[in-house]
């Protein structure tokens, strides 16, 4: 079964910044041979913000290699980045000529643990201005589940979300370093009502990066628990990241994804 042929409840893609060096085109031609279904392109370097040529082009690259914009990642971080010059406007200008449905954005850069209730209070008033910008745009926002910011920790992320969810904003989730699998599914059973996309790897707690083959018991786990009901509209899980940054370890990875992700779709097509 290949990627194109499993069920829109849960797709495989790439997160283009995993191959930050590469060239535009050789990204979707790795993407496309590994048989994923779209890419999640990054602002920082691949379709930087404000640069609408470059968007339309990489749209157009993307499609006609019959893959999918599954996002937007824009390294956006509320309540900081329109202070230091970068208006969201633009932001959302260059989502919308790429055609992605969604913005990942990093609900600020203060850890939860370093954070008051005042800057708190900014990155709340923010999200909820922003998404109501995007969804003028026919886009959704999300944040990223990320260290170092308000998403570092179950409690923190769920109370952001409870503020900011009425509003529009969701939130993606990756398997946090240092924590036991327990936790990891706790807490993203905890954020599912609010779950946009996966981000996939494998890491170990020392941060070297492992094959996914050796990750897939646990991500079976992640995806079950993530798998949405069929009317729930498409999920992605992209991978982030592979070992040594390697291009040719891109189709191992893949591979594996779209196993785990094609043996979830089946036990939610059993009767």
């Amino acid at each position: 079964m290949t990627s194109r042929q499993i069920s829109a409840r849960m797709l495989p893609g790439l997160v283009s910044v995993t191959f930050r060096g590469l060239p535009l085109r050789e990204i979707v031609a790795l993407a496309a041979q590994a048989r994923l279904a779209g890419i999640e392109w990054g602002g920082d370097i691949h379709v930087p913000h404000g640069d609408l040529a470059g968007a339309r082009e990489v749209a157009r690259m993307t499609r006609e290699a019959g893959l999918a914009v599954a996002a937007y990642g824009s390294y956006y971080e509320v309540g900081e980045s329109e202070s230091a010059g970068l208006s969201f406007a633009r932001v959302i200008e260059t989502a919308r000529v790429l055609g992605a449905p969604l913005i990942r954005v990093w609900a600020g850069k203060r850890g939860s643990a370093d954070t008051d209730t005042a800057y708190r209070r900014r990155v709340v008033d923010e999200s909820r201005r922003i998404a109501g910008e995007a969804a003028g745009a026919g886009i959704g926002v999300a944040f990223e589940f990320h260290c170092g910011t308000l998403t570092d920790s179950t409690d923190s992320a769920t109370a952001l979300m409870a503020a900011t969810a009425p509003a529009g904003m969701r939130c993606y989730w990756q398997p946090p370093l240092g924590w036991t699998q327990a936790e990891r599914l706790a807490s993203l059973n905890r954020l599912k009502p609010h779950l946009a996309n996966l981000h996939v790897y494998h890491w170990l707690d020392s941060g070297e990066r492992r094959p996914l083959t050796e990750g897939a018991g646990p991500w079976l786990a992640y995806l079950r628990a993530a798998a949405p009901i069929a009317a729930g509209g498409p999920r992605w899980a992209m991978l982030e990241f592979v070992r040594d940054d390697s291009p040719a370890r891109l189709s191992d990875d893949a591979a594996v994804l779209v196993r785990l992700i094609s043996q979830v779709e089946s036990e939610g097509d059993a009767p």
